[in-house]
């Protein structure tokens, strides 16, 4: 199979806010929106892929677990340092967690999907092995 683009789709029941979230906090370019009734959509540009916000989705106050969303979006950035600093001054609670395999920020978007900011360097090192 000869994939021509990947992208992923996010069910979201605060619509408005998570297309908020991740224009302002990762900054992703609008590519296109549709609205159909109560149904709308926003696909954002994602890396080399897209990243399609719909409404439809439930929310969790606190954060979702793996288990009530198994999917974990992943940002990899060339200064995690930087990253931290920027959600800080965003007003968002977060930490840098250090591991043997690199570094990593974890949070929640405004539904409470799992979101991940990795270092760059630390991946590829670890995809050299």
């Amino acid at each position: 199979m000869e994939i021509a683009r990947s992208g992923i789709i996010l069910n979201t029941e605060h619509y408005d806010q998570c297309v908020e979230f991740y224009q302002t906090v990762f900054g992703l370019e609008v590519l296109f929106q549709k609205t159909e009734g109560d149904f709308r959509l926003t696909c954002c540009a994602f890396g080399g892929s897209y990243l399609m916000i719909e409404t439809g989705g439930q929310a969790k106050r606190g954060g979702k677990s793996i288990a009530e969303g198994a999917c974990k979006l992943r940002f990899n950035v060339a200064d995690i340092e930087l990253a931290l600093a920027r959600l800080k001054a965003l007003g968002i609670d977060a930490e840098i967690v250090r591991n043997d395999w690199g570094s990593t920020i974890n949070l929640h978007d405004p539904d409470g999907n799992r979101i991940g900011i990795r270092d760059e360097a630390g991946f590829i090192e670890q995809m050299a092995g």
